[in-house]
C-alpha cells in the first residue's frame, strides 16, 4: 500500500474572545486586527485532528498549508505540535485583503506546487468569515471532487473513501475516489491538546515559506485587486442615547412618558 499524503489547510483568525476589539479601517475597509491575538481557526483544528486520526490508523504523512502573514509561523508550529509532519506558509504582501476566491487561488497554487496527495482537508468554515466558500472553491480550482460539512472520513481502500455528510434532514453517505477535497465540521472529532514533547518536536519540523513569486501567481488575481467581493460604503451607527428626567407624581410621570413614546412613534395607541 502506498504512503498516504494528507494536506490540511488552516487559517489563523482573531481570537473569538477578543472580537469586541476588532475594528474596520475606513480607508481600506479591511478588518483591523492589531493587538488582537491570533488562534488557529477552531474548525481547522478539527481538520488537523481528522488527518492525524487517518494517519494513525492507515499510515502516511500530514502536512499543513496556510495563506497568512509571516508571523503565522507560530500557529503552524502549534499544528505541528499537535502531530503534523511539515508545514507550508504561503505569505506575500500582495495576498492581503483576499476574499474567499482569491484565497482559494493562492491555496490551489501552493497545493499544485507541493505535488501529489491523497486528500485535502479543510474546516468547513472560518470563525471570522463563516462563508463556507473556500473548501468548494479550492476543489473546483484543483479540478477535484469536493464535499463540505463532513462528519466522518473512512478510507475503504487505496483509492476509495467513504464520507458521512450532515444535511438538514439527516445524513448522506458519499463514496468517491481520491484525491478529493473535504470540508469537515466541528462534530467530526474533538481536537487533541498539544503536549510538551509535541511542542519540543515541532521546533525541529520544517516550515516552508513561499511568496507570490515562488507560486508563480499573478498579483492581479489575489489580494483586494483579485477579489470580486468588495465592501460597500461603511456607516458607523451612533449609539449615544438622549436622557430626559421626568418629574412629578407617578401618575403624572406615566402620562408624560406615554405622550413622549407616542411622539417618538414607539406607541401607536
Amino acid at each position: 500500500m502506498k504512503e498516504r499524503r494528507i494536506l490540511v489547510c488552516i487559517k489563523p483568525v482573531p481570537d473569538p474572545e477578543h472580537y469586541d476589539k476588532i475594528g474596520i479601517d475606513p480607508a481600506s475597509k479591511t478588518l483591523v486586527r492589531s493587538g488582537i491575538p491570533a488562534v488557529i481557526n477552531p474548525n481547522d483544528k478539527n481538520a488537523i485532528e481528522a488527518a492525524l486520526e487517518i494517519r494513525e490508523y492507515w499510515g502516511g504523512i500530514v502536512e499543513l498549508v496556510s495563506m497568512a502573514p509571516p508571523d503565522a509561523e507560530e500557529k503552524l508550529r502549534e499544528g505541528l505540535a499537535m502531530g503534523a509532519d511539515k508545514a507550508y506558509l504561503l505569505s506575500d504582501r500582495s495576498f492581503a485583503g483576499s476574499d474567499t476566491l482569491a484565497t482559494a487561488r493562492v491555496l490551489a497554487a501552493g497545493i499544485a506546487k507541493i505535488g501529489s496527495f491523497d486528500l485535502v482537508i479543510t474546516g468547513s468554515e472560518s470563525a471570522d468569515g463563516g462563508t463556507t466558500n473556500v473548501s468548494p472553491q479550492l476543489g473546483e480550482m484543483l479540478g477535484l471532487p469536493h464535499v463540505c460539512n463532513v462528519e466522518s472520513i473512512t478510507p475503504q481502500n487505496e483509492e476509495q473513501w467513504q464520507l458521512n455528510v450532515k444535511i438538514e434532514e439527516g445524513y448522506l453517505k458519499v463514496e468517491g475516489p481520491t484525491p478529493m477535497v473535504v470540508g469537515v465540521n466541528d462534530k467530526i472529532n474533538t481536537p487533541r491538546y498539544t503536549t510538551v514533547m509535541g511542542i519540543m518536536e515541532a521546533e525541529d519540523k520544517e516550515v516552508v515559506i513561499w511568496s507570490a513569486a515562488d507560486l508563480e501567481i499573478d498579483n492581479d488575481k489575489v489580494g483586494l485587486t483579485g477579489s470580486p467581493t468588495q465592501p460597500g460604503d461603511l456607516h458607523e451607527p451612533k449609539l449615544q442615547r438622549a436622557g430626559k428626567l421626568l418629574e412629578g407624581e407617578p401618575e403624572v410621570v406615566v402620562d408624560k412618558l406615554i405622550r413622549l413614546l407616542r411622539q417618538a412613534g414607539v406607541l401607536n395607541a
